[in-house]
């Protein structure tokens, strides 16, 4: 159940980032779309995605910048199995993921929030707790 890929068909606590809501669960609400979400307007994905899992939304700032990883969460669980790296501490994946990157346009973090979508295959670090991925850190492309 934990790795349940998509935390929308669970009761809606989980969507609604409710306050039983563990670490690993508000990860996968805020970065895991597996498989990717086809919105009605491609380019306003950012926008439909980041409101509909409550990343942002009424009375929020908008958020700088938020990736969606478009691979099943076992793939974001590898990495806490992987060697942290020595000077972070955080965890990569194996392999280079699927991503969408969403950068907000201008310096303005009130609503409306307008986003910049970029597609990315890039590894993914994140930090971990008791075994499964709490942060997304970053993105980083292999040498």
């Amino acid at each position: 159940l934990l790795l349940d890929p998509c935390p929308l068909g669970t009761a809606g606590a989980t969507l609604a980032g409710a306050e039983g809501e563990t670490r690993y669960e508000k990860f996968l609400r805020q970065h895991v779309d597996s498989p990717r979400t086809s919105t009605l307007a491609a380019h306003r994905y950012c926008e439909t995605m980041l409101a509909r899992r409550r990343v942002i939304g009424p009375g929020r700032p908008c958020k700088p910048s938020n990736t969606f990883v478009h691979a099943p969460p076992a793939e974001l669980v590898a990495a806490c199995s992987q060697a942290p790296d020595p000077a972070t501490g955080f965890q990569s994946t194996p392999s280079a993921l699927s991503l969408t990157m969403c950068r907000l346009r201008g310096g303005d973090t009130r609503p409306p929030c307008n986003y910049r979508a970029r597609q990315a295959q890039q590894h993914v670090r994140v930090a971990c707790r008791d075994g499964l991925p709490v942060h997304l850190a970053g993105t980083y492309t292999a040498p």
